[in-house]
């Protein structure tokens, strides 16, 4: 049996856990009986830990929230976990947490065993974080946080919108979820509005008191958290685009929908040798060379511009080979 200090240590480690335990499931862990299990209770009780317990059948123990932070007991899979994410958050996509980030990665580390320091030291190590560009959008924490118990409460969101032309709109929403990709954090939630099912940038999100009331839930687009996150990555990489296309691929469509993957665009099949690809980009240059990269002759159907910039790619491309002569034109474009 364990000593008294080294088991109450042990029993706020179970507590934490999100789940109900009942006296007799804390005895067996532990290897003590329910009484001594409401006595240990007690005591973290009395250290000022919200030790919470209800009678009945399916009644049990569970640590509640207080007044202050207990301190968390983390296994050695939750510790390396935490700090490498802490490690990850500091240079992420939530703004003004990366300092505070540091400050709990610290002291995270500081006690640290040494062989759970080498596995973090091992990991870091090995990941190289490719950095974003200085313009790339940031969430302001509060909000994140504000958007993440509405969603747990299930409580109707009003807020300003900012769509990715500049117009703004008011929406009254019942949020879902919160999805990560990237530097972006985007929320899953029913436009009442609208009467369907929406993808909002949070970085883009003004929300607004009061909210609305609690909401029964629906049934999600996607079945589970996998399918949630593709079906937000679909909606996503064809909602926002500032130019779209039409091009026919001298390939079959299973080849060509193996190559660019679902978030790129639509691919139907006219024969068994073409296809016609609808994408789009927020750049028509971008687009050109995208477009050279699939390694297949396409023909450029729709808009003209992507026509002249698609020329234009080529003649550059054709001017750069050993042998050509001429005087270099002049820039017209960045």
């Amino acid at each position: 049996m364990l000593e008294t200090s080294a088991r109450l240590l042990r029993l706020l480690s179970l507590l934490q856990t999100p789940r109900d335990w009942t006296g007799a499931e804390l005895g067996a862990r532990l290897g003590v009986s329910p009484r001594t299990v409401r006595n240990d209770v007690d005591k973290l009780r009395e250290l000022g830990y919200p030790v919470l317990a209800t009678r009945g059948a399916a009644g049990g123990y569970r640590l509640g929230a207080g007044a202050a932070m207990p301190p968390l007991l983390l296994d050695d899979e939750e510790a390396v976990a935490v700090a490498v994410g802490l490690r990850t958050v500091a240079t992420g996509a939530i703004a003004g947490i990366e300092e505070a980030s540091l400050r709990a990665l610290a002291k995270l580390e500081q006690v640290l065993p040494a062989r759970l320091r080498t596995r973090v030291g091992g990991l870091r190590s090995i990941i190289t974080p490719v950095p974003f560009a200085s313009a790339a959008p940031t969430v302001d924490p509060d909000v994140l946080t504000a958007v993440a118990a509405a969603c747990r409460a299930r409580e109707r969101l009003r807020f300003s919108y900012l769509s990715h032309d500049g117009s703004a709109s008011e929406r009254d929403a019942e949020p879902y979820q919160l999805v990560n990709w990237g530097r972006r954090w985007y929320l899953v939630a029913f436009d009442v509005g609208r009467g369907d099912w929406r993808t909002f940038r949070v970085d883009r999100i003004t929300p607004r008191t009061p909210g609305g009331g609690r909401f029964t839930p629906r049934p999600l687009p996607a079945a589970d958290p996998a399918a949630l996150a593709d079906w937000v990555a679909r909606r996503v990489a064809t909602g926002a685009w500032r130019y779209r296309a039409r091009v026919t691929v001298f390939a079959p469509a299973a080849a060509v929908s193996e190559r660019i993957g679902p978030y790129v665009g639509t691919v139907t099949a006219v024969s068994s040798e073409s296809c016609t690809l609808d994408t789009g980009s927020d750049s028509l240059a971008t687009m050109a060379v995208y477009l050279g990269f699939l390694g297949w002759d396409f023909r450029v159907d729709a808009p003209p511009e992507l026509a002249v910039e698609v020329r234009a790619l080529a003649e550059r491309y054709q001017r750069a080979l050993p042998g050509q002569s001429g005087s270099r034109p002049a820039l017209s474009r960045p």
